[in-house]
């Protein structure tokens, strides 16, 4: 609405400004025609020179107050145009607003307004729910999968702690079969000592014996002699 009345308006008043305008320029310079004539008839030729002067710097003045003239009716021009078209949005504003106002006082609009709002409403509502039911799958999908995971640490937790045992268990037995090794091999130790104990008693026991049967044949042999009786019948 304000592009029509600013297309429409100031063209209508600018075309009516600017004939009179014209006419004015044309109405001025034919007098000064005629005035130039005339002098030039019955005026000297110096006294042409300054008719000419005088002309000239009458001219520029006329030609300075028609252009001040024009560019006072210019301004004029423009604050009226601006007074039309600001007279011009206001009562178009004051008419739509009225018509709204009539509209929205109608029952049908009253109706159509109401029906609106209830769809609003619906909508809003089914937005709302399917925003909830989201949430709540994401709150499903999000527990199940802590769940899950919670499973999966258990696993694993589990398979490490088997493996540690596993590990402790392995770790103790090679250590008891080492232990026994050790055991073993101190008992055989023990038991090879024990025999060469008992070897060196028996060799030691049978060099006893032996001395003593050497000892009983020496004595045998002793008995024997004359001197060795002698000795035992002095005694």
């Amino acid at each position: 609405m304000r592009r029509k009345s600013r297309s429409i308006s100031p063209r209508r008043h600018i075309n009516r400004s600017r004939t009179p305008r014209r006419h004015r320029s044309r109405s001025v310079s034919p007098r000064r025609d005629k005035v130039h004539r005339s002098n030039s008839t019955s005026i000297s030729p110096a006294c042409k020179t300054t008719s000419l002067n005088i002309d000239s710097v009458e001219q520029k003045s006329a030609n300075e107050k028609l252009k001040l003239e024009e560019e006072k009716q210019r301004r004029q021009q423009e604050a009226e145009l601006k007074l039309i078209e600001e007279e011009t949005i206001r009562r178009v504003e004051e008419i739509i607003c009225k018509k709204v106002a009539d509209s929205l006082d109608s029952e049908d609009i009253k109706i159509e307004i109401q029906r609106q709002l209830e769809e609003g409403r619906k909508k809003l509502h089914e937005e709302v729910a399917a925003e909830l039911e989201r949430e709540k799958q994401l709150a499903q999908f999000e527990s199940q999968r802590k769940e899950e995971q919670a499973q999966r640490e258990k696993e694993d937790l589990e398979k490490m702690l088997d493996e540690n045992r596993r590990r402790l268990e392995e770790a103790q037995k090679m250590e008891a079969l080492e232990q026994q090794r050790k055991e073993e091999e101190r008992y055989w130790e023990l038991e090879e000592m024990q025999r060469q104990k008992e070897e060196a008693m028996r060799r030691k026991k049978q060099q006893e014996e032996e001395e003593k049967v050497k000892q009983m044949k020496l004595l045998g042999k002793n008995k024997s002699r004359p001197k060795l009786s002698f000795a035992l019948n002095s005694k």
